[in-house]
């Protein structure tokens, strides 16, 4: 019997989905059969070599934690969301998580990418920081402050309606932008907290259980799915995906669903309506790897961590390009500004996504560790994150990356 289009939508909207269509492409690229790009896999032995590189020099006893929004957090060398837990007497373990997703959720939906031109002081430190630390350390900076709170007398939570009524020039002012200071997609960044604070209102059962409605709320429906203390990773990111889907800007939409970081791609055939359809959903990973900590923090174990993918973004994919394993088969589009549902960024964010996998392998057995021991999310903070800025400075003198996305700052 076939599918209707709402099942079809809920098949893309899994880390599976988005596994098995980038490896398509991948191998197509393999073949020389892609547009846009051309995959040389005599390199990426190099390449991995220059990652396990970055691990070792990053974390020389391969105590590598896993790569979450927690680790720009600590920029400058100080751990700000450690001192804020030693500092607050937190009424249950419960009450500490429904703050941290709280948090992460805030920061990782304000974390797409700032542009180079962006940076941020730190008044308490006085350090300026640019990228996803200044995005983190901001936004950290915006919580301690109660800027997404409307309870008197609890400023570290973000309310539904607190959210609801964030403005961009709000976000603007906390972050620091001026016509001197830039920041890309700042009308979009706040657009997406306030989507989040409907969704959330319009949600008590999900985001509201224990507590009024708030992201945090998300704590309790998970922790409710835990089965002998344990959850599967899977789950976390089904349920972003499912309760947090019409907070994305509308793009494409099948059976009545919105399909979030979802796009197309020609090569990409299949004999249904997701004909053509490649997806990421790279943001909601990425805050799916953040909240892995605070339920772990709670109690609660998390397994099948490498059921998530790599993340399709700038600095991973970056250092394929720069690492000579992805090139251009038209080296003058790396000069021209990229829209960011173009075939050829549709193409470059797939690549990334499968070539991560393949990474990750090739590290684990220089390693010799197993995935259980060293999960793709350890081998992107060690790791290709790292390597793709470190290879980025090495090349440019600003650091930037290869490829230059126009994006609405709910992607990147």
């Amino acid at each position: 019997m076939a599918l209707s289009d709402t099942d079809l939508a809920h098949s893309l909207l899994s880390p599976r989905a988005v596994r098995e269509r980038a490896h398509r492409l991948l191998a197509m690229g393999i073949d020389g059969d892609l547009p846009n790009f051309s995959v040389d896999s005599g390199r990426l032995v190099r390449c991995s070599a220059y990652v396990l590189d970055t691990i070792r020099r990053n974390y020389p006893t391969l105590d590598v934690p896993f790569h979450a929004r927690w680790r720009h957090f600590s920029a400058g060398g100080f751990d700000r969301w450690a001192t804020l837990d030693r500092g607050t007497a937190w009424p249950t373990p419960a009450a500490k998580g429904r703050a941290a997703f709280d948090l992460a959720i805030t920061s990782v939906l304000l974390d797409a990418g700032a542009g180079p031109a962006w940076r941020y002081r730190e008044a308490s430190s006085g350090e300026t920081f640019a990228r996803s630390e200044g995005l983190a350390v901001a936004s950290f900076d915006m919580f301690v402050a109660g800027d997404f709170s409307t309870t008197p007398g609890d400023r570290l939570r973000a309310d539904a309606e607190g959210l609801r009524t964030l403005t961009a020039m709000a976000v603007g002012d906390a972050f620091q932008v001026s016509g001197d200071n830039p920041l890309v997609g700042l009308e979009g960044r706040a657009a997406l907290l306030r989507r989040l604070g409907d969704v959330v209102a319009g949600k008590p059962d999900i985001f509201g259980r224990l507590d009024k409605p708030r992201p945090g709320g998300l704590f309790d429906h998970l922790a409710a799915q835990a089965e002998g203390g344990m959850l599967p990773a899977e789950a976390i990111l089904r349920a972003l995906l499912d309760h947090f889907g019409p907070i994305w800007p509308g793009r494409i939409t099948l059976g009545g669903l919105d399909l979030g970081d979802t796009w197309r791609h020609p090569a990409l055939v299949t004999a249904d309506a997701t004909n053509g359809l490649v997806p990421f959903h790279k943001l909601s990973q990425w805050l799916a790897y953040s909240l892995i900590e605070p339920l772990q923090w709670a109690g609660i174990g998390v397994t099948g961590i490498d059921a998530l993918t790599g993340l399709a973004e700038y600095r991973n994919g970056g250092l394929f390009l720069d690492a000579g394993v992805l090139r251009l088969k038209d080296p003058s589009e790396a000069a021209i500004p990229q829209r960011v549902d173009s075939t050829l960024v549709v193409e470059w964010r797939a690549l990334t996504v499968a070539l991560l996998d393949d990474v990750a392998g090739l590290v684990r057995h220089a390693l010799g560790r197993p995935p259980e021991q060293f999960p793709l999310a350890k081998v992107l903070e060690g790791g290709t994150w790292a390597a793709g800025r470190r290879i980025a400075r090495e090349k440019r003198v600003d650091g930037a990356p290869p490829l230059t996305v126009v994006s609405d700052g709910t992607v990147f």
